[in-house]
């Protein structure tokens, strides 16, 4: 729903009567500029909500708040730079020549850093967050755009079960050209990879799925290259998959460097660890750092998920309809195929973007919300509330969409 920002669906009790309370309403009616006013809740806020145990992701005990997807893998990106430059300078203080070079965007105070990300990505449309993105090329026309490594993302034959050899061998290419890229962008082009940015899932691009061993192997090859790992947890954030953080299907070797969210979340942000921390203040900054307002709601979200297992729910229910959608693939193989996903944050993919196109619109026309990703893919983005009842409607629906 929505573009998978709504966890609960439309005017969920809870969200409402956290809005109700008078104590909330004084708190949205004043926002503060939490950069330099924060409040003096606003700490216990931070860790009794977004740093609790079962909710933040396991392992990164940090977290800067941000508003959208988009600022918060930009200022991801800075305090990675910010980060990877205080290595280089191995706690030497600013020189001059660094402070005087910077107001004029020349080394050595603007260093030549880059970020590598995946083709098929999509990770926000400010600048820097644009040179990452490679899913359509309406996002990036006409904008200029930095020069900065691009990998294969894997692209897996289906059934997954009938092509596991085939798709092994994918995994190893796209590591093999991930390496690749790491020397050249060092020894070549002299722009070492500071950061590499990858989604669980490729959202926009597709719905692309990747298997937890390349993403192990992924972070074995940036930790090799002394680069950090950030994880976009923007789309697949907040429960759709059955875990709070998609990556905790991976079972990485230690925890990401960084993982952004937003979207169900509310408002945006990133987690990241002790090491990642700036030195000094106003580094990453900006007037308002987040939202009180959206805690609120975010809280009734949180608390909601907890109280009634939603996220069990999700397992469940995400199995019952890619059980039924792998049966419908056989009977339509001609229209739909490659059934994928995790929880309900589920896929298919069309014959032809044409067919998928009509596929959505028949959709639209019986009262159903759905959407297009990549070229041919449908996407299902349901909210955490999404019970079996409501996965029979679609079904029915979707059964009238193949045969009409």
């Amino acid at each position: 729903m929505q573009i998978s920002s709504m966890p609960l669906g439309y005017n969920h009790p809870a969200m409402l009567e956290a809005l109700a309370d008078p104590v909330n309403q004084r708190i949205i009616a004043n926002r503060p500029a939490l950069g330099v006013f924060p409040g003096k809740e606003w700490p216990n806020r931070l860790k009794n909500i977004l740093l609790k145990k079962e909710f933040a992701p396991p392992g990164l005990s940090h977290i800067t708040t941000m508003m959208c997807g988009s600022c918060s893998n930009e200022n991801a990106f800075k305090n990675i730079f910010i980060w990877y430059a205080e290595k280089q300078r191995q706690g030497a203080p600013f020189t001059k020549e660094e402070m005087e070079s910077c107001m004029i965007n020349q080394i050595p105070g603007s260093p030549r850093y880059s970020i590598m990300s995946f083709k098929g990505s999509f990770h926000g449309r400010t600048l820097g967050c644009l040179s990452t993105t490679h899913s359509k090329y309406i996002h990036k026309l006409d904008i200029p755009a930095f020069d900065w490594p691009i990998a294969s993302f894997p692209e897996y034959k289906y059934p997954l079960e009938e092509n596991l050899r085939e798709n092994k061998q994918e995994d190893k290419r796209c590591l093999a050209e991930v390496e690749e890229l790491f020397e050249k962008y060092k020894n070549e082009k002299k722009m070492p990879v500071a950061g590499v940015i990858i989604e669980p899932i490729q959202a926009e691009g597709g719905d692309n799925h990747a298997s937890p061993e390349f993403f192990q192997e992924l972070q074995r090859v940036t930790r090799k290259h002394g680069a950090a790992l950030l994880i976009d947890e923007v789309q697949t954030g907040g429960g759709p998959t059955g875990k709070m953080w998609c990556h905790e299907h991976f079972n990485l070797d230690t925890p990401p460097d960084v993982m952004t969210f937003s979207k169900k979340m509310q408002l945006g942000g990133y987690y990241h660890s002790e090491d990642l921390k700036p030195k000094l203040s106003y580094r990453v900054f900006n007037t308002w750092m987040g939202d009180p307002s959206k805690v609120i709601l975010l809280e009734a979200i949180l608390e909601t998920i907890k109280r009634e297992n939603l996220l069990d729910r999700v397992t469940r229910v995400g199995d019952y309809l890619l059980k039924h959608l792998m049966d419908m693939q056989k009977e339509h193989s001609d229209v739909i195929n490659a059934v994928r996903g995790r929880g309900t944050f589920i896929a298919f993919n069309c014959a032809s973007p044409e067919k998928r196109d009509n596929i959505i619109k028949k959709f639209a026309a019986k009262g159903i919300q759905t959407g297009g990703c990549g070229s041919r893919a449908v996407r299902l983005r349901p909210a955490l509330t999404f019970t079996e009842r409501h996965a029979d409607i679609f079904l029915d629906a979707l059964r009238y969409v193949l045969k009409n």
